[in-house]
């Protein structure tokens, strides 16, 4: 049956593949969004409405007849960003929670699906980490990894004194088309900013650190298909979910799959390694098994035949010089 859903942040990256495949089977998607971000853009089907959400008293009417909320809204950006703009990411990223939370509680929603982040696994001990795992992990340094997980306490606070039911959705570094390469390093994600770098005639191609860090890169088709899983299931209520494919790769290999794919596999590979910032996690690799067993889910787009279609997107970012 349709449902109405409110979307925070549904002109984001995430949020637009969120909300088309919610408007492709039938609800009727609001999207609240201050477009702040220069390659947002408004998803095709959905009521869009510009509001910035920082703002509490105006945000409350917003989420009226709605019943359950989708909240991906955040300040967020690449490693780069988490370094350059702590102090915003904290403060805003608080207002924005305490108005999205508070709205919901308010008007008496039946879930909300917090999009966490991979983040809050900064300083894990084991792998791959269980969601489980998170309460002896101890806290991350980087600021956008506190607020994220900031927002994990908002979902237990909320529950435990205004019975707000909740579901944490942890995404695991989600790529895919339509996620713009960022004017300076570090910016965006690494796909997108590494293939900016070869685009742009980087030779050798400078990696940050020493490459070995790892990953899980999840498309974001299935980190969407993920989430709404998370939001129609009943036994998802109050639990916390690893959404993110369990292949591991270095950040090297991931380097050379897009050198090959920017110069062709018969030019030579040159890397050049070059000192990271603070807070760049050597490894991060989820357990997913919960998600499986719980929701049924599996991913099902592998990198190596969704990424051509990354780099193409990013080479006509490149060549209309639309950062």
């Amino acid at each position: 049956m349709a449902e109405r859903i409110i979307v925070t942040g549904g002109c984001g990256f995430i949020g637009r593949e969120v909300v088309a495949q919610l408007v492709a089977r039938g609800d009727e998607v609001i999207v609240l969004d201050d477009l702040s971000k220069h390659e947002s853009a408004e998803p095709p089907g959905a009521k869009v409405v510009h509001h910035d959400l920082t703002d509490g008293t105006g945000s409350l009417d917003l989420f009226k007849g709605a019943r359950k909320c989708i909240h991906l809204a955040a300040k967020i950006g690449g490693i780069g960003y988490f370094h350059r703009r702590p102090a915003t990411i904290l403060s805003e990223n608080d207002k924005i929670y305490a108005s999205v939370f508070e709205a919901c509680a308010h008007h008496g929603y039946e879930r909300i699906v917090y999009f966490s982040s991979s983040m809050v696994f900064e300083k894990a001990l084991r792998f791959p980490s269980k969601e489980s795992d998170l309460s002896s992990t101890p806290a991350p340094l980087s600021a956008y990894g506190f607020s994220k997980l900031s927002g994990e306490w908002y979902c237990h606070a909320f529950w435990d004194e205004r019975k707000l039911p909740f579901s944490i959705v942890r995404p695991f570094n989600a790529y895919g088309v339509n996620e713009a390469p960022g004017e300076e390093v570090g910016e965006a994600h690494v796909i997108p900013d590494l293939a900016k770098k070869l685009l742009d005639g980087q030779d050798p191609l400078e990696v940050l650190g020493d490459g070995q860090q790892t990953r899980c890169f999840t498309h974001v088709s299935d980190i969407a298909r993920g989430a709404i899983m998370v939001l129609d299931s009943p036994k998802a209520e109050n639990e916390d979910f690893n959404i993110s494919s369990p292949e591991e790769m270095k950040m090297v290999d991931l380097a050379k799959m897009i050198w090959e794919l920017v110069r062709g596999k018969s030019t030579p590979f040159r890397v050049k390694h070059v000192q990271s910032w603070t807070h760049d996690v050597q490894r991060r690799v989820p357990d997913v098994t919960k998600a499986r067993d719980v929701l049924g889910f599996e991913a099902r787009v592998r990198l190596r035949d969704e990424l051509p279609a990354v780099v193409d997107y990013v080479r006509t970012r490149v060549e209309h010089s639309a950062y």
